[in-house]
């Protein structure tokens, strides 16, 4: 958590109290509070009442002091108190050198109370600069992690790197916004510029902190069914299905990382709620390791901060492989099942095309707890796709066939298949699916859902997952 981290060559030390009045909505930051290296203050951020502070990148490059250090723990315990959102923007390299372990052991006091505020109160981290050791940990304990293009995040700097291993690596390529964007998860949301990081900042404190507010006048009549292609063969993007179903677009997080599952925020009829999406267009939609960490960490959050989850299905299994299963996609699924058995908010399911084998227990399904389940008239719901299911159960039926005849054939199983197990009719009368709505009527029947349940129920604090 030391302070090696080259603040002087393309990285401007702003006015961390400019800063913090860009953050908040224009003219609301007050209270504000300054030591040695760190300001806070209060203010207003997309009209909610909210506890902000920003190191101070002038003063020794924004290293961490036992006096800054209490400052932000203050300003913890007073959200606490009031049940105010956190913001914090980051620009600092870790510990200072010349308080030793008294600055280790404040940064820790830091990390504490982050941790017993995770679930209680919404955080949100602005990484705008340089941010090693402790303010590198200190985001990715929070919520949601935002970045602007000078950010660079890592345990060491390069020059660290580059003494002790030998690598020799830039700051960019080492924690730049994209390496935690693409490839770590560490950055939610990779803004363009200091302006947008700043904007996007305010505008997730009103989703997680306001969760309620008043239905849109005018709705947009769009028919999700759509935005899809004809053929269910063919991939698409989710997103424009998930907008659809939306008050308005929808802020995404991590798109980039493991884009073959959809997290993203926003309203219907004015609430707000966490969804999350099988996105086809991205290895056909399937789970993997990667995708189920992203997506356990979003349920987590949503049900410990009171979110209702919206779950949109359409995922033909878990990615099959040696290199998924090196990767722990049976430790890091896991954590999936875990974290929406565990939920207690209310969270709607809707299968829009297909939902098969294990990932069909693991995207919110009756089983693991869904309040509702409502699934598209032609959607299927089964332990496979019926053709792989055939290939396997038919094999030396099959054996001899080729070409069209095989093709024949198997459909014809398949279809029969189908008829044995019961399909969809007969998730229905199982009681697995609740109810087959029409794609135009889903918006509806997801709002009515969540007007019928209690607006106030929250899950256990902690976002982050086992």
């Amino acid at each position: 958590m030391s302070a090696a981290v080259d603040h002087t060559s393309t990285t401007a030390r702003p006015d961390p109290l400019a800063r913090l009045a860009d953050l908040c909505d224009p003219g609301t930051l007050h209270d504000v509070a300054s030591v040695d290296g760190l300001v806070a203050g209060r203010g207003r951020l997309d009209g909610v009442p909210a506890r902000v502070f920003a190191t101070d990148p002038r003063v020794q490059g924004g290293a961490l002091g036992r006096d800054g250090c209490a400052l932000v723990v203050a300003t913890y315990d007073a959200a606490l108190a009031a049940g105010d959102p956190v913001v914090g923007i980051w620009q600092s390299g870790g510990a200072r050198l010349r308080e030793g372990a008294g600055s280790l052991d404040a940064i820790g006091r830091i990390f504490r109370v982050m941790t017993l505020a995770s679930g209680r109160i919404a955080q949100v981290s602005v990484v705008l600069g340089p941010s090693a050791g402790g303010a590198a940990y200190g985001p990715a304990l929070t919520d949601v992690v935002v970045t602007g293009p000078d950010a660079r995040v890592f345990v060491t700097g390069p020059d660290v790197v580059r003494s002790v291993t030998g690598e020799d690596v830039d700051s960019l390529s080492l924690g730049g916004p994209q390496v935690h964007a693409r490839h770590s998860g560490v950055a939610h949301v990779a803004a363009p510029d200091d302006d947008a990081a700043c904007a996007i900042a305010r505008e997730v404190v009103g989703l997680l902190a306001d969760r309620h507010r008043l239905a849109p006048t005018l709705r947009r009549a769009v028919d999700p069914a759509s935005l899809m292609p004809s053929s269910s063969r063919r991939a698409y993007d989710v997103r424009p299905v998930v907008d659809a179903l939306l008050d308005g677009p929808a802020r995404e997080l991590a798109p980039r990382w493991a884009p073959n599952i959809v997290t993203a925020l926003g309203r219907i009829a004015g609430r707000s709620v966490g969804v999350l999406a099988n996105n086809p267009l991205r290895l056909g939609g399937c789970l993997t390791a990667p995708s189920s960490d992203k997506a356990a960490r979003f349920v987590r959050t949503c049900d410990s901060l009171g979110v209702p989850l919206v779950v949109l299905v359409d995922v033909p299994g878990y990615l099959p492989g040696a290199a998924q299963e090196l990767d722990g996609v049976v430790r890091r699924g896991a954590k999936l099942l875990h974290a929406f058995a565990a939920a207690r908010v209310p969270r709607v399911t809707v299968v829009t095309r297909k939902a098969y084998g294990g990932a069909y227990i693991a995207m919110n399904s009756t089983s693991l707890g869904a309040t509702r389940v409502f699934a598209w008239p032609d959607a299927i719901v089964d332990v496979m796709n019926p053709v792989a299911a055939v290939r396997i159960l038919n094999r030396r039926d099959l054996a001899g066939l080729t070409g069209t005849d095989r093709e024949d054939a198997e459909a014809t199983l398949a279809d029969a298949h189908t008829r044995q197990t019961g399909g969809l009719a007969e998730a229905v009368a199982a009681g697995y699916v609740d109810e087959i709505v029409s794609p135009t009527a889903t918006r509806d029947a997801i709002a009515a859902t969540l007007a019928a349940t209690d607006p106030e129920v929250r899950g256990r604090p902690g976002n982050i997952p086992l």
